[in-house]
């Protein structure tokens, strides 16, 4: 099963890395704080928590490979704050099928669905390698 664990966490990493790939040519076009498009209504906080992401998604998955479960822990609150972000200006301007957020939506169900393996492999993992932490995981 490490296999299903690392196939699960190197899908997770293509996610945040196309992720990063869209914020840092956005970056690049249109600046670390731009609106995304929604102008007036783009809030100071919603500028910087869309130009932070530029940092925090290679970040997650730099973790997903040397710390694992650090790397699920921040690859869920990236995404789960993403789509509750995103959501209030999707709900705004009615843009519920457009395609970044369904795809959004997708990786959201994702991680929620296949999180939990990665979990509980990385678990047994630590367990086996280290025999004091079995009883406390076991």
């Amino acid at each position: 099963m490490p296999r299903l664990s690392f196939a699960i966490r190197v899908l997770f990493a293509c996610c945040l890395l196309i992720a990063t790939a869209n914020h840092i040519r956005a970056d690049f076009q249109h600046g670390l704080l731009w609106d995304y498009g929604y102008g007036d209504s783009a809030y100071w906080a919603s500028r910087v928590f869309w130009g932070a992401l530029t940092f925090f998604d290679p970040l997650a998955v730099l973790l997903l490979f040397k710390k694992p479960r650090m790397g699920i822990i921040l690859t869920v609150v990236i995404i789960l704050a993403d789509v509750a972000h995103n959501t209030y200006y999707v709900a705004l301007n009615k843009q519920w099928l457009e395609p970044f957020y369904l795809s959004q939506v997708a990786f959201l169900i994702a991680v929620v669905l296949l999180s939990p393996i990665v979990w509980r492999r990385t678990i047994s993992r630590v367990a086996l390698a280290n025999p004091i932490l079995a009883t406390e995981f076991g």
